[in-house]
């Protein structure tokens, strides 16, 4: 067994086998933080959340100051239930990390998740007053806005997004609305994967894809908007 495998499952997807990549790598050489760190996001894709959080438990207590492994524990927590507990890490992880842009947009993904439409769009506003070409979070800002009901906030946060990837509308049919209006029909895209009012529960595998890639990893950024727009944009936070 050795890193490379576990590390190329845990990518492919296979995350049984990668787990027992990582969970005998752990019992050779355990208490290297790197191998804690997969076999966390592992167990959690499995929906394995309390083991998840024993791994993270153990990231930030060797590394109590590590933004990522905190951000990382608020979403085990998140999935758990655990939310008060959720936000107290997302914020800590903000307050260590000030000027990362990354910081605000995943607290606003989880505040959108949560229900707390207006904290998400603060969040938003923040992300993008660091980092003003962010399409992901112009568009994303945009279906808050929609949600509440700002159908002129949310038209000129998509307008915006649209000016930072150069996508303009094609205007072939009129029975066709743009993006980002109530009446089109979206595919199911990660910005979308809010709790309702009945808290739906979101698979714990689906929901760490979603909350890593569209932040973390700029080729599914790249898709993301390509998915929506058919055009790409996107950001690269480090440890993704």
């Amino acid at each position: 067994m050795n890193f490379e495998k576990g590390f190329n499952l845990y990518k492919e997807g296979k995350f049984e086998e990668a787990l027992e990549c990582f969970n005998q790598l752990i019992k050779n050489e355990s208490g290297k933080t790197e191998l804690h760190l997969y076999r966390g996001r592992i167990l959690s894709r499995l929906g394995k959340g309390e083991a998840a959080l024993e791994d993270f438990d153990f990231l930030v207590q060797m590394e109590p100051y590590n933004t990522d492994y905190i951000s990382d524990r608020g979403v085990v927590l998140h999935l758990l239930g655990r939310d008060q507990e959720a936000l107290t890490e997302f914020d800590r992880a903000a307050n260590l990390d000030p000027n990362n842009p990354y910081r605000y947009s995943s607290r606003a993904f989880f505040k959108d998740r949560i229900g707390d439409l207006a904290g998400a769009i603060e969040d938003y506003e923040k992300a993008i007053e660091l980092d003003p070409e962010d399409a992901v979070a112009f568009n994303n800002k945009g279906l808050v806005e929609e949600k509440m009901g700002y159908r002129e906030k949310a038209k000129k946060s998509f307008t915006k997004a649209d000016d930072l990837v150069g996508y303009k509308p094609e205007a072939k049919s009129s029975d066709l609305p743009p993006i980002g209006s109530t009446t089109s029909k979206k595919p199911e895209t990660p910005v979308q994967l809010t709790q309702s009012s009945e808290n739906q529960k979101l698979d714990a595998g689906h929901f760490w894809r979603t909350f890593k890639s569209v932040f973390t990893d700029s080729q599914s950024q790249k898709e993301f908007l390509g998915f929506v727009k058919g055009l790409f944009s996107g950001k690269k936070s480090k440890n993704s």
